[in-house]
C-alpha cells in the first residue's frame, strides 16, 4: 500500500490474515513506536511486530522480568495502531494473567489496532528460583486460547498460540500444538525450534499457520523450506531498538565528550542500564520467602 494511505484496523487484520493465507514466509519489522511503524511500511516491510520485551525496555528501562503491566503495553500500541500502515503482531506474553485476565487483553489489544497477537503458555512471572523458561500445563494453555477466541470481536483478528519448542521434548511440543490447533488458535508461534529437522518433526502433525522466533537461527534461514513447512511469519528479534540504544548512547556521550576507555556494545549498553542486578537482589529480599 502506498506511504502514508490510512487504512482501518479491520483492513491491516485482513492484510495479515492474506499473509497466514499464502505460501510464503515473510519476515518481521520490529516496531516500538509511530515513527518505527512509519519507516518499517515505508521500507516495505509486510509486517510489524511490538515484542513484550523491546516495550519493557522502551516504557520502564527494566529487563524482560514481566513487569510491565497490561496497561501500559495497550498504551504502546495504541501509539503505534494509530498510525501504522502496516499489520503489526503484539507479543502478549502470557495474556496478563489467567484466561479471565487474557480475555481483557484481547479486547484492549483489538481496540489498540492491532492486527495479531501471541499468547504464551509461559509461567509468568516466574516463581523465585525457578526458571523463566517453566510451562502452565497444556489444559491452562488451551484455556487461554478459547478465552481469546471468545473475547475478540473482529473475527479477523488473529490468535496466535505460541510455546517454547527448546525446552520441551519433541512429544510434548506436538501435544501442545496440536492442543492448541483443536482449540482454534488461528497460528502457531514456537521459540526454541533448533532446526529443520526438529520443524519438520512438528510442522507434520499441524495444518495451520506457523510462526517462528528465531533470533536470526543460521539453520533456518531458508525462506522457500520455511514456507514449504508452513511457516508464514519469522521473528528474527529486536536488532532496530538496540541499535537505537547504541546510537543514543554514542550520540550523548560524543556530545558530553565522555571518553570511556572501552566501546560498549547494544548488549552491554542495555545490561547496563536496565539494572538486573537490583531485581535480583530485591527478588531475593522480596520473594524467597522463608518459614
Amino acid at each position: 500500500m502506498p506511504f502514508m494511505r490510512r487504512a482501518s484496523h479491520h483492513e491491516l487484520r485482513t492484510a495479515f490474515r492474506a499473509l497466514l493465507d499464502s505460501d510464503s514466509c515473510f519476515h518481521t519489522a520490529s516496531v516500538f513506536d509511530p515513527m518505527s511503524a512509519r519507516i518499517a511500511a515505508d521500507l516495505g516491510f509486510e509486517v510489524g511486530i511490538l515484542g513484550g520485551s523491546v516495550a519493557s525496555l522502551q516504557v520502564l528501562a527494566a529487563p524482560d522480568f514481566a513487569l510491565i503491566t497490561l496497561s501500559e503495553f495497550v498504551e504502546q500500541a495504541t501509539r503505534i495502531g494509530r498510525v501504522s500502515r502496516l499489520p503489526v503482531i503484539a507479543d502478549a506474553d502470557h495474556g496478563y494473567g489467567n484466561a479471565l485476565n487474557v480475555m481483557r487483553t484481547v479486547v484492549e489489544l483489538e481496540r489498540a489496532g492491532i492486527a495479531a497477537l501471541t499468547i504464551e503458555d509461559t509461567l509468568l512471572p516466574a516463581q523465585f528460583g525457578r526458571k523463566s523458561t517453566d510451562l502452565i500445563p497444556v489444559e491452562e494453555g488451551v484455556g487461554k486460547i478459547r478465552a481469546a477466541l471468545e473475547a475478540r470481536v473482529d473475527p479477523d483478528l488473529a490468535i496466535i498460540a505460541r510455546t517454547n519448542a527448546g525446552v520441551l521434548s519433541t512429544e510434548e511440543v506436538i501435544k501442545r500444538t496440536k492442543a492448541y490447533q483443536a482449540a482454534g488458535a488461528d497460528g502457531i508461534c514456537m521459540v526454541g525450534v533448533v532446526d529443520f529437522e526438529h520443524l519438520e518433526k512438528i510442522a507434520e502433525h499441524l495444518s495451520i499457520p506457523l510462526m517462528l522466533v528465531t533470533y536470526g537461527n543460521p539453520k533456518l534461514r531458508d525462506n522457500e523450506r520455511l514456507a514449504r513447512l508452513g511457516v508464514r511469519i519469522v521473528v528474527n528479534g529486536h536488532a532496530a531498538y538496540f541499535a537505537a540504544i547504541k546510537a543514543t548512547y554514542d550520540c550523548l556521550r560524543e556530545q558530553r565528550q565522555v571518553a570511556t576507555g572501552t566501546e560498549l556494545n547494544a548488549t552491554e549498553l542495555t545490561h547496563k542500564y536496565t539494572l538486573p542486578e537490583d531485581y535480583i537482589i530485591w527478588a531475593e529480599e522480596f520473594m524467597n520467602v522463608k518459614e
